[in-house]
């Protein structure tokens, strides 16, 4: 589609470039980081000198019909009074304040109070809390950070995750009080008198001192703490806002789902509206099918300048953009960029935005993303431009120089500047193993360039290194490009696609259908109450995934770029058996862990009536037996 863009101003893309002789390229862009605050609050002072009414933040009521707002002004006076009661209890970064509840106004208070007055905090996943029956992951994060207090929005709910795991820390919550457990109530410490200590604090905070600790998701082990400084925090907002320049012309304002104890919610978007002067609408909905109607209800009123989503966010809404026309137009009023993260985005996602905003206003909407890690601010790289639908990790942000180095058959990418970590809480261990001999953070991430002739025009994202796997053969296999390959050929009826065949002779993958959208399929659409077996066992749905499965056997490349078996699954993966991360991402490892059974019997020597088989391959095995 060649239709024009809604204009935008972006950043930079000229970067210089040093080609080494060992094979490594070093990246810097031409446009140099402008100056940023020493604190990260320096911009709520600001703001609510010179807006104190705007909204920083915006929650549905309780009863769900209106928007209640936290304005400027109110946020920066309860984060000194909440300072106030954090510097009384004597919290620092051997004591400092845990966030077990996820986003809500106190949360966001603790959080801008804890970073106004140098305070570490430690926003933590919920399912941690709510979600375990052993809690074997918050003791490991409560023995690493010794916090001296916890906040937990609702008492009741994670009373048995205060009793069981706390101890005698002190905790703080903003609901019901915790049953056989002493609390104190966020109410009476947001009216804490405030005194010269706070301003004396807020002053002493420098580009060193400790903002926050984020923990990763802990898939592959025991979570790691990756250390906020007050320098990463502000650096990285300076980079974003000059690297979305249109973000400066206006206050940006934002409808968003993603959790705070995950960076890109947390961090960017958090972080992308209080840098700017905007407002955060906290999005009650979540990005599946069945729960993404509170999303949709808000998207009907509030109309954001950039959207920021997942792959998996972004698809769930394509049907209700499709079918309500008031919904479509408030979306597309003012939008200026889709910005997605966590995943590589299919094409038909690009398509579909792309033709919804040519049917409501006549452009497209760029679509672009970047190359994100909480070690990196969480945006050290970014596109700037038209990605022509594909995943393009694009070039530094402006003060970030990157290293892409040979690394077997890839070429790693690696960060240094402001915004990167300067390692993990109490492990020196894995600090040190996580930065190379210069200085640059080891990411993990691949990279290709997006033209070998002229490596200056920036790089694709390549997959993680460690993802990928070789066949019996001896030969590698790139699974974000198969990943993605598989997903451009299902959709839109695919919800996600997890490749297996470490070791094996031939490629298979598990295929986590849309339940929703295969219901079309089905053979008897008139019966409403198919359940997910039913749904994927139905004659109409294993035809459409067998002429995928088809077409996918028959791509160029050999047996590693060729799929030959899938199995349709009918559990979906999720954050609670530990399939997905906040962020919606699918964990190939824990799904092929998991579900090792059904790994095992799509490579049974006679296929299993649910395993579907490509014609070729069943063609190639008939063959070789007669």
């Amino acid at each position: 589609m060649d239709m024009p863009f809604r204009p935008l101003r972006l950043g930079g893309t000229k970067a210089t470039i040093e080609q080494r002789p060992d094979g490594s390229v070093v990246y810097e862009l031409e446009e140099a980081l402008e100056p940023y605050p020493t604190r990260l609050t320096e911009r709520l002072v600001h703001w609510a000198a010179l807006a104190p009414e705007r909204p920083l933040l915006a929650r549905r009521s309780a009863a769900g019909a209106s928007w209640e707002y936290l304005t400027y002004r109110q946020a920066l006076d309860g984060a000194r009074a909440l300072g106030e009661a954090l510097l009384a209890r004597g919290l620092s970064p051997d004591k400092p304040l845990m966030i077990l509840s996820d986003r809500g106004f106190e949360h966001a208070l603790l959080a801008l109070a804890a970073l106004h007055v140098g305070v570490p905090y430690v926003p933590v996943t919920s399912a941690y809390s709510l979600l375990s029956e052993d809690f074997s992951k918050l003791k490991h994060l409560a023995a690493v950070c010794t916090p001296g207090l916890v906040f937990a929005d609702d008492g009741a709910l994670y009373g048995r995750a205060l009793r069981e795991v706390f101890g005698e820390v002190e905790c703080l919550v903003s609901g019901t009080l915790p049953e056989g457990r002493a609390a104190s109530r966020f109410s009476d410490w947001l009216a804490t008198p405030v005194t010269a200590a706070v301003d004396e604090a807020f002053a002493n905070v420098g580009p060193d001192t400790v903002g926050k600790i984020m923990f990763t998701s802990g898939t592959t082990g025991a979570p790691k703490g990756v250390i906020y400084s007050q320098r990463m925090l502000c650096s990285n907002r300076q980079q974003v806002a000059q690297t979305f320049a249109f973000l400066q012309d206006a206050p940006p304002m934002l409808v968003d789902w993603l959790p705070w104890h995950h960076t890109f919610g947390g961090t960017h978007n958090f972080g992308m509206v209080l840098y700017g002067g905007g407002t955060y609408y906290m999005d009650p909905g979540k990005p599946t099918p069945e729960q993404i109607g509170p999303t949709v209800e808000a998207l009907r009123e509030i109309a954001p300048v950039i959207y920021l989503n997942t792959p998996q966010g972004l698809a769930a809404l394509i049907p209700h953009l499709r079918a309500d026309d008031a919904l479509r137009r408030n979306f597309f009023s003012k939008l200026a960029l889709i910005y997605y993260g966590g995943a590589s985005l299919p094409e038909y996602i690009w398509a579909a935005f792309d033709e919804l905003a040519v049917e409501t206003i006549g452009q497209r909407v760029l679509i672009m993303s970047g190359l994100g890690g909480t070690e990196a601010g969480p945006t050290p790289m970014s596109a700037a431009w038209d990605p022509r639908r594909e995943a393009i990790a694009g070039l530094p942000v402006p003060g970030v120089k990157v290293k892409v180095v040979p690394v077997g058959a890839k070429l790693e990418i690696r960060y240094a500047g402001d915004c990167v970590t300067p390692g993990y809480w109490k492990d020196p261990e894995r600090t040190r193993a996580s930065f190379d001999e210069e200085g640059y953070f080891c990411s993990g991430d691949a990279g290709t360039f997006i033209d070998p002739q002229h490596p200056e025009k920036g790089l694709r994202f390549d997959g993680r290194l460690a993802e990928n796997f070789k066949l019996s053969s001896g030969t590698w296999v790139n699974v974000a490009e198969l990943r993605l390959a598989a997903l451009n050929v299902l959709s839109p009826y695919a919800r996600d696609v997890v490749i297996a065949g470490h070791d094996r002779d031939f490629l298979t993958a598990l295929v986590f259908p849309d339940l929703e959208a295969c219901r079309a399929l089905c053979d008897d659409l008139s019966d409403p109450t198919l359940d997910a077996e039913q749904i994927v066992i139905s004659a109409g749905v294993r035809a459409h995934f067998q002429n995928g499965l088809d077409t996918l056997a028959t791509r160029s490349g050999g047996s590693s770029s060729r799929i030959v078996r899938i199995a349709l699954e009918s559990e979906p993966p999720t954050l609670d058996n530990g399939e997905l991360s906040a962020k919606g991402a699918i964990s190939q490892a824990n799904v092929l862990t998991r579900r090792r059974d059904v790994v095992a019997e799509l490579y049974e020597a006679v296929p299993t009536p649910r395993t579907l088989v490509a014609r070729s391959a069943r063609s190639a095995s008939a063959a070789s037996q007669s």
